[in-house]
């Protein structure tokens, strides 16, 4: 990573090297200009500012192609953009199967979350560098990515690790896919231009009463000993919603890109000084399946899925590309049922379509309106940032 231009060539190395940075750094595909000198399209691509941030109009931007609608060339790339929305979603919806894989092949709760982020914030990192993104010089910045480095990582994989060594990889996959639903609610009493409109409040009590079918909400049992992972479970879902909102308040700006490496690099910093003190060799497990389950969590579900998730911000508005949050409640029960061989009984099915319905009616009149914002001038910079990637859950 650099504090150059992202559009800036480094020194000559490699045909190869040279080819990575310029197909990297040329985000959003369609543009063959430097970004920054671009003119086209009334200024969209504008010099980022100096917090690593992307300016109004910046590279997120989809882009709109000049070939004709029907041409090849779109058809196929459509074709693309949709097998690389299902694979988001069966990345992130596989996390939970893997992450009952890990702790069931003997991984403990810090030693897997640990190696899992530092796989991932790696594989960030080199295409970080690969792509000068620039860091940020403000120290604001680095505070409030400290922050979300808790709320959006390492508590909510912590919480769910440690209660996937007692409850189903199904249940976390739906409960976890009500965070479009907490966000809502905390959105509406901290930002000022969020309210709790007629078909918000219904969706809200649609899906709390499918979260309601799907975990027996009797305060008496949940307090006992046997419903502190679904506590856990709930905790995580408030903790990834809370982690979406903190970034769209105060880290609005920053690409997404470098919130996703901010945040899994100080959740590297949190995790792994105490699972080496801990739990040190014990944590780890003595069979090869544990160790593949870290390194798909790591690689592809904390890798290689942002690296999908950013591509489909160029392309698509944040609103679509929100929509991955349906498919991954449907991935993880049908994963759990799969390969794990887990009871899907009729409440988790209710539950699930309750849960899904109620981020459908919550969605109505935001899709409406950000499907005008991107006909005209594109969608909102700051929604393709914190508030969609904390609205999916990430396993």
């Amino acid at each position: 990573m650099t504090c150059e231009a992202p559009g800036a060539t480094g020194p000559s190395g490699s045909d190869l090297t040279q080819g990575v940075r310029q197909a990297l750094s040329r985000w959003p595909p369609g543009c063959d200009h430097a970004p920054g000198t671009c003119d086209n399209d009334g200024g969209r691509h504008e010099r980022e500012s100096r917090d690593g941030s992307a300016g109004h109009g910046g590279p997120w931007r989809p882009q709109p192609t000049h070939a004709g609608a029907g041409s090849p060339d779109v058809i196929t790339s459509s074709r693309i953009d949709w097998a690389l929305f299902l694979l988001l979603g069966l990345l992130w919806g596989s996390s939970y199967l893997f992450i009952k894989v890990g702790v069931e092949a003997g991984f403990a709760p810090l030693s897997l979350v640990a190696i899992r982020v530092v796989i991932g914030f790696a594989l960030l990192a080199v295409v970080g560098v690969a792509s000068q993104v620039r860091l940020p010089r403000e120290p604001s910045t680095w505070a409030h990515l400290a922050v979300i480095g808790v709320l959006s990582v390492a508590l909510p994989f912590l919480l769910i690790t440690w209660a996937e060594q007692s409850v189903a990889s199904s249940l976390a996959a739906v409960v976890n896919g009500a965070i479009p639903l907490v966000v809502i609610v905390l959105a509406a009493a901290t930002l000022p231009d969020e309210r709790l409109t007629a078909p918000r409040i219904a969706g809200l009590l649609v899906g709390f009463l499918g979260l309601v079918i799907l975990v027996g909400f009797d305060p008496g049992t949940l307090a006992t000993s046997g419903g502190l992972p679904v506590v856990a479970l709930i905790a995580s879902t408030v903790s990834y919603a809370a982690g979406g909102v903190w970034a769209r308040r105060f880290l609005g700006g920053v690409r997404p890109i470098m919130l996703a490496i901010g945040e899994l690099g100080f959740a590297v910093l949190y995790v792994t000084p105490w699972a080496i003190a801990l739990e040190g060799s014990a944590g780890l497990p003595r069979t090869l399946d544990g160790w593949l389950a870290v390194i798909w969590l790591g690689a592809l579900g904390s890798g290689l899925a942002f690296l999908i998730f950013f591509r489909l911000l160029t392309r698509w508005d944040a609103t679509r590309t929100s929509l991955v949050a349906y498919l991954i409640p449907v991935f993880g029960i049908a994963l759990g049922a799969l390969v794990l061989r887990e009871r899907v009984e009729t409440g988790l099915l209710m539950g699930t379509a309750l849960i899904v319905g109620g981020i459908a009616l919550v969605n109505l009149r935001r899709a409406s309106t950000a499907t005008r914002a991107s006909l005209d001038d594109g969608p909102d910079p700051a929604l393709a940032t914190g508030s969609t990637q904390a609205e999916i859950a990430q396993g």
